[in-house]
């Protein structure tokens, strides 16, 4: 079975609880992205000296390469984090109706 290549990513970025499901919804409105899941998670990471142990909700941001620069000023502009968590995933193949579906619902140009 061969990699498909895709202009599709997948966007990780964690908020505090309560902030993850504003930032989806503008996104998602924005056309920024196709989709956002948001789960609950515990993260732990050095921040300032010290080792933090937070609850946060991680977002699964699903859009186009295209789109990288412009998602990741809007999630800084909308983050609350001094320096929010931006990585991106290439998607390298999936069921070809979803990733039709999600091609067409994100902005294009």
């Amino acid at each position: 079975m061969g990699k498909t290549v895709t202009n599709l990513v997948i966007v990780l970025s964690t908020a505090r609880p309560g902030e993850g499901g504003a930032i989806a919804v503008k996104l998602v409105e924005e056309k920024l992205a196709a989709c956002v899941n948001t789960v609950q998670v515990r993260s732990f990471f050095p921040w300032e000296g010290k080792l933090s142990d937070e609850r946060e909700e991680l977002l699964i941001i699903k859009t186009g390469a295209h789109l990288i620069d412009s998602l990741k000023a809007r999630i800084k502009e909308l983050h609350s984090y001094e320096v929010p968590e931006i990585i991106m995933i290439p998607i390298v193949g999936g069921d070809e109706v979803y990733l039709k579906w999600l091609g067409e619902s994100i902005k294009h140009g």
